[in-house]
């Protein structure tokens, strides 16, 4: 049997960056009010580049960072709520982009829980076969905000971040749990275009996201910290064998409870979104590559790491990974 090990890590913003100062400009907001309540002062935001322009540029850093051709690769799978088109796939748009012909190549959309989602499947495609594959969670979040709406607009940014997985004869993803409550999807939603079915649903317009704070804050203090328990006791670990825990970055505050309800030290809890924003899918490679950039975290150390997404769906899910 052979177990997908994360070989390199990348990551890719864009280089304008907006801070909470700035947003006072345009909006009624300042940044004690954004700052005291999420802990976001800055964010990364795209000008010209799209999702696959970053995706890209990480796949790139990746293949270069490993000295692995594009032709070595089996797969590609980018995790997305901000594609490009609705076809061609972004993961299909790297393909083409870094000629990686033996690739096949689709993306994910679990929203904020996208990576934690594509890395449990790309593990599964290592295991089936697969020798070395790219992950990578990307966003352009900024192109579906309404601008006009500070009770969003001010939380999102832009960026990529993801990671080469290989084939290795340990197993690295120790335990998953993933899960998924469409019931309660409605609390999170963006998108909804149509041109108009004669024969059935009228036209709508192409809806910017639109999120009821208080419904995911509730349901991420509720559902995850009981999901990362659960995923633990899978492993057979205890909460206090692991190193790191690297969460989503939606909210500081939500981080936070979620310490205090697993009585672990808000110090294994690394946290970005000061810089970054919330950028979905892409939140959790970033700060697993600012945090092995930083020497806290270390490939090939063999340290304990649980990854937590959570978020639009609603979609939540937790792997235990030994790096």
């Amino acid at each position: 049997m052979q177990y997908g090990k994360i070989t390199a890590i990348a990551k890719y913003v864009p280089e304008k960056q907006v801070s909470n100062h700035q947003l006072a400009e345009i909006m009624d907001t300042n940044d004690e009010w954004i700052n005291s309540r999420t802990g976001i002062s800055n964010r990364h935001l795209a000008v010209t580049e799209n999702t696959s322009d970053l995706c890209t540029q990480v796949a790139r850093q990746l293949l270069a960072q490993s000295q692995t051709t594009p032709a070595e690769l089996d797969f590609i799978l980018v995790a997305t709520m901000t594609p490009d088109f609705q076809t061609p796939s972004v993961a299909c748009q790297v393909q083409g982009a870094i000629a990686a012909d033996n690739a096949f190549a689709f993306d994910l959309n679990a929203a904020c829980s996208g990576f934690v989602y594509a890395l449990a499947m790309a593990e599964k495609l290592i295991r089936s076969g697969s020798r070395k594959g790219l992950v990578i969670g990307g966003e352009v979040l900024s192109k579906i905000l309404d601008w006009q709406d500070r009770g969003t607009a001010v939380l999102f940014g832009d960026g990529a971040g993801g990671v080469l997985l290989e084939a290795d004869d340990t197993a690295h993803i120790l335990a998953e749990k993933l899960a998924a409550d469409g019931k309660r999807g409605l609390s999170l939603k963006s998108g909804g275009a149509s041109g108009g079915n004669p024969y059935g649903l009228a036209a709508v317009a192409n809806e910017p996201l639109q999120m009821n704070g208080r419904d995911i804050f509730d349901f991420a203090v509720r559902d995850v910290p009981k999901n990362i328990q659960a995923v633990l006791n899978l492993a057979e670990l205890e909460t206090s064998m692991v190193d790191y825990y690297l969460l989503h970055q939606a909210n500081q505050r939500i981080v936070e409870k979620i310490a205090r309800k697993l009585k672990e030290p808000l110090t294994k809890f690394p946290m970005s979104m000061a810089t970054y924003g919330n950028t979905s899918a892409a939140s959790i490679p970033l700060l697993l590559h600012d945090e092995v950039a930083a020497g806290n975290i270390t490939l090939g150390s063999n340290q304990t790491l649980v990854l937590t997404g959570f978020g639009g769906g609603l979609t939540w899910g937790s792997l235990v990974l030994k790096v």
